[in-house]
């Protein structure tokens, strides 16, 4: 019946070739579960692991339901999504449970998602999300089902080391989400397993054309799973309506008040557009955001360049290497050269000192630290110094 993926994953799964699940082979007798969005990637995922022989668990976190959200296409684990990831379970012929974890994601995620704006930082929830309902909640409900490993569909490889798993880049750097996941544990990353690390997305959309999943051809998630639009004011103001206050723009240099705002909220450090404020001479940028006293503040470019950040709740992955370090401080940012002071790794703070001038460098977001393609750990800028 499933002729066309098992000629098409007969060679992925090949013993001479690496083991995808990285479980050695034969696995059966091996119990997968997989954390199934209801996107490709993890419907391929659930698709490898059923035709490996070993039984499979499909799992969906319901996260949220908040209207319009729930009914678009690629938002991720609400709505029709968590149709799709069961009709894949269904074609598989696997498992499937959809768990209600709908208030653990507001309180750890939205709500928190909607004070670091009112705090006048630039949050990530998507590493909030990874380091809590997805890495924690349904790592541990896989564990108590008996499961050898917990797969994803995250585009990152785990390499065995000399001291254990290791967290790299995925082998194609445009699909390559290793910095939503350094707050993995070692603990978690001994369990956990990437079996798309090192496929390329094209190859990826083959095999579940190939196996006839409905989902071959969804497009990718875009922005923030629970903000529908790309509106992220407007989920702040419904979680805190206190965010939509009015007040000044003012350029940091001189205490000028050069026009009003709509709320802070609004604003990120590095943005240029948005800013109405008309008859200036040089464009100017946020260049930080006073929160308490509802202020945002806008200069030139040169302002937004750093020198160190202090970078607080840091998780290290294996061993700190002797070797150069580089760092990420946005998704889309490209590594910079860093060193680091002070002790990193298990919750502390430390200070990342950039070679060179580094812009973007936002509080609230994270600072991704790299050996090479290994990701050694990170954590949340809290500060910057110009």
């Amino acid at each position: 019946m499933y002729a066309p993926l098992a000629m098409a994953s007969a060679a992925l799964l090949d013993p001479d070739q690496a083991d995808l699940f990285q479980l050695g082979t034969p696995l059966a007798g091996r119990r997968i579960v997989v954390a199934m969005s209801g996107g490709v990637d993890s419907s391929v995922v659930a698709a490898l692991a059923a035709r490996s022989g070993a039984e499979v668990i499909g799992i969906t976190l319901q996260l949220y339901d908040f209207g319009s959200a729930a009914k678009r296409k690629g938002a991720c684990c609400a709505g029709d999504d968590i149709r799709d990831a069961r009709s894949v379970a269904d074609r598989l012929g696997i498992v499937h449970h959809v768990i209600d974890h709908e208030s653990r994601f507001r309180d750890d995620v939205v709500e928190r998602f909607a004070d670091d704006y009112l705090a006048g930082r630039t949050p990530i929830p998507c590493i909030r999300c990874n380091m809590g309902p997805k890495f924690t909640d349904l790592l541990a409900m896989a564990q108590d089902l008996g499961a050898d490993c917990l797969a994803t569909g995250h585009y990152v490889q785990r390499v065995i080391g000399r001291a254990g798993p290791e967290l790299h880049r995925a082998m194609d750097p445009a699909r390559d989400q290793s910095y939503f996941l350094y707050g993995t544990t070692e603990g978690q990353l001994g369990f956990l397993r990437f079996p798309l690390g090192g496929l390329p997305k094209a190859e990826v959309r083959r095999i579940a054309k190939a196996e006839g999943l409905r989902v071959a051809a969804k497009p990718d998630s875009q922005d923030i799973c629970f903000v529908p639009d790309g509106d992220y004011a407007k989920i702040v103001r419904s979680v805190r309506p206190e965010g939509g206050l009015p007040g000044q723009i003012v350029h940091a240099q001189t205490g000028e008040v050069l026009g009003a705002h709509r709320g802070i909220i609004h604003y990120t450090v590095g943005q240029r557009r948005g800013l109405e404020i008309g008859g200036l001479a040089e464009p100017l940028y946020v260049t930080g955001i006073d929160a308490a006293k509802a202020q945002v503040l806008v200069g030139p470019r040169h302002l937004l360049a750093v020198s160190s950040a202090k970078i607080v709740e840091t998780n290290r992955i294996g061993p700190l290497p002797a070797g150069p370090l580089t760092a990420k401080v946005r998704s889309m940012a490209k590594p910079v050269p860093v060193t680091i002071a002070g002790p990193f790794g298990d919750g502390a703070d430390c200070t990342l000192h950039f070679a060179g001038p580094a812009y973007g460098v936002a509080p609230g977001q994270a600072a991704v630290i790299y050996a090479g393609e290994r990701v050694v750990g990170g954590g949340w800028i809290d500060r910057t110094e110009p």
